[in-house]
């Protein structure tokens, strides 16, 4: 389960050619956005907001309550480990290779359209599993080679890959619905959302399995999915219009919904973002290690049960990092502070496994759990702030697949490194003579020596990024699209124009070398 706790281990920039820039100095203005009224989520945009919050939160419970439930389920109904990880495999390729897809879909069609269109998606995959479920006599679900028990994973996790959009137009409506000071502050707020899902989830798709199968996964999943698209239906959103050609698209790539080259183009066109999308790429291509590693250093440390009830009790304090975020926000430098929070959780992977210890293992976990919504509320936050709103959904998809491709690979490949070089190499081999005597010996040592080698790195590539000239440049890109192009009140927005919070003219004054203009 930990392939996804962990997913939100971020770091968003890389060194890069360029020139020497000053990173932006607060100033007077700085300290009082900082000071930024909170949200109002009683009126007006922010409550619609809080509506589209809500019913996506529902949404990606049950989502996600549907994989942790069938990953249950195959391996009590055959026994192997390699149908479950089947499961994961299918789940980070289809997010990885329909990002793009679902961005351009986003930015394409009305936003509200979009949300209830993947709803109706997720509705009719899984009624078809359902149906295949009950037609299907039970032994054939019993073996691993059964090709009705693969239609029914195949169509189950279509129908979960097919809320993904809806995870791409949340940001893109923070955009929208909430005025510029406050975005950090909603940005926490869905961060808190995601911690609730995960602690939901982590509860309930269990017990469903034990007391109902899945049957009562479907059963509940279908009844959620077809309440938010009635409580969908009757929300408006004010300003919610799909992008046209009038924003350079050609007509061909907008029929197909699909601008990967423009996209990219775009992604290029602002300094230093895509250093920050391809060294996210790296830095999760690092935390492809906890997908592989942790459940089986926790396992050996505490009993299943209780290494259970702590992640379902870390989970929590997901929930209280975004609340501190939608609290306090993130101030007028959240680029520094995106790359500050991956230092001190590299930090804490280096130092952690140092001693087999489940107080210094809690410790680690905990301070994650919580500083983990700030990179996450932070990276959402200045995309938003230096792209167009009209492409944000196809720069969301694309980091989304890019990001995604990194993980699954390092994990893939981890397990066989970690289980056939590094524990011979801790247990009996030169590891073992070499640092034994105060590292420790045997299995669990050997992936805390692969956890002490991948913080290490992650510090190093940090401290890189925060000396690099990408960061200098998106740092100066972010301050100018504030600068130049400060966010119009939505309660202003003309129906059937597009809302353009940060228009490519406020880094267009930026050249490619990413130095200020004069």
């Amino acid at each position: 389960m930990s392939r996804r706790r962990l997913r939100g281990l971020h770091l968003q920039t890389a060194p890069a050619p360029g020139t020497r820039l000053s990173a932006p100095v607060p100033t007077e203005e700085d300290t009082v956005a900082d000071r930024a009224p909170a949200l109002d989520l009683r009126s007006g945009p922010e409550r619609v907001f809080a509506h589209l919050l809500v019913n996506n939160l529902l949404v990606s419970v049950v989502n996600y309550t549907v994989w942790f439930a069938v990953t249950f389920w195959i391996f009590l109904e055959t026994g192997s480990v390699f149908a479950t990880g089947m499961i994961a495999g299918i789940f980070l390729v289809a997010t990885a290779g329909t990002g793009i897809w679902f961005g351009s879909l986003v930015d394409h069609h009305r936003k509200h359209a979009v949300m209830q269109g993947s709803a109706v998606a997720s509705i009719a995959f899984y009624s078809a599993a359902f149906a295949v479920y009950l037609l299907t006599p039970a032994e054939a679900f019993r073996t691993a080679a059964s090709v009705p028990l693969w239609v029914f994973v195949v169509l189950l996790m279509a129908g979960v890959i097919a809320g993904n959009p809806r995870m791409i137009a949340l940001p893109t409506l923070v955009t929208l619905l909430v005025p510029e000071d406050r975005r950090d502050r909603a940005n926490g707020l869905v961060g808190s959302a995601t911690g609730l899902s995960m602690l939901v989830t982590s509860v309930i798709s269990g017990l469903l399995v034990a007391f109902g199968g899945m049957p009562s996964v479907l059963a509940l999943t279908l009844a959620v999915l077809v309440l938010s698209v009635v409580h969908l239906a009757g929300v408006r959103v004010p300003g919610d219009v799909g992008a046209s050609t009038a924003d350079g698209t050609d007509e061909a790539v907008a029929r197909s919904g699909v601008d990967l080259r423009g996209t990219i183009l775009l992604v290029r066109g602002v300094p230093g973002l895509l250093p920050l999308i391809l060294f996210s790429c790296f830095n999760n291509f690092l935390g492809g290690a906890f997908m592989a590693l942790m459940d089986p250093y926790g396992l050996s440390l505490m009993s299943v049960q209780a290494w259970g009830l702590l992640w379902g009790a870390l989970s929590a304090l997901l929930i209280v990092g975004g609340l501190l975020v939608a609290r306090v926000g993130l101030g007028s430098r959240p680029i520094r502070v995106l790359l500050l929070v991956n230092l001190v959780m590299w930090t804490g992977t280096m130092l952690f496994p140092l001693a087999s210890s489940i107080l210094t293992l809690t410790v680690a976990m905990a301070l994650f759990m919580t500083v983990m919504p700030f990179a996450e509320a932070a990276e959402q936050t200045v995309l938003q702030r230096v792209v167009p709103y009209e492409r944000q959904g196809r720069v969301f998809g694309f980091a989304q697949s890019v990001e995604q491709a990194a993980s699954p690979l390092t994990a893939f490949l981890m397990a066989p490194l970690t289980q056939f070089v590094v524990i011979p190499f801790m247990t009996d081999g030169a590891g073992a003579g070499g640092i034994g005597g105060w590292f420790g010996t045997g299995p669990v040592r050997g992936i805390a020596l692969v956890f002490v080698i991948t913080g290490l790195i992650g510090v190093l590539a940090v401290l890189g990024a925060l000396a690099s000239p990408a960061y200098r440049r998106l740092s100066a890109a972010y301050a100018a699209a504030r600068d130049d192009a400060p966010a119009e009140p939505v309660d202003e927005i003309v129906p059937g124009a597009p809302a353009v919070h940060a228009p490519l003219a406020a880094v267009s004054s930026l050249p490619a070398a990413g130095e200020p203009s004069a």
